[in-house]
């Protein structure tokens, strides 16, 4: 079964896609700001991370760049999440690192698609 770590500051978001990534037999671990989600990425080992972009303490775009630069943890794949759904937000969060992009509210299909073609089902 696949770990997957969702930074995510909203209740509402958080509740609603971590239970139905569960049930679809991912194990789900959550931290709520970019500074948690990694550390959680160092102490966890996820082997993917769905990452909000607006998040505090540490946004998700400076978490995304600083997890790529640390040898550690550089080869989790991380899917930015963000409600800005504009091509040069595509473009800003490849150049952070993501390695895929995706856009809230979340469309379940898609974005299963988009974990499944790094972890696998």
């Amino acid at each position: 079964m696949a770990k997957l770590l969702y930074v995510e500051d909203n209740e509402m978001n958080r509740d609603m896609l971590s239970r139905r990534l569960s049930r679809r037999g991912y194990e789900i671990i959550m931290a709520f700001d970019g500074q948690a989600g990694l550390d959680m990425m160092r102490t966890e080992s996820p082997d993917l991370v769905l990452m909000d972009m607006g998040l505090p303490v540490l946004d998700g775009w400076e978490a995304t760049i600083q997890a790529k630069a640390d040898d550690s943890i550089s080869s989790i794949p991380i899917i930015a999440l963000t409600a800005h759904a504009l091509e040069s937000d595509k473009q800003k969060a490849l150049e952070c690192g993501a390695d895929d992009f995706d856009t809230k509210p979340v469309d379940f299909k898609r974005l299963l698609g988009k974990i499944e073609a790094f972890v696998g089902s």
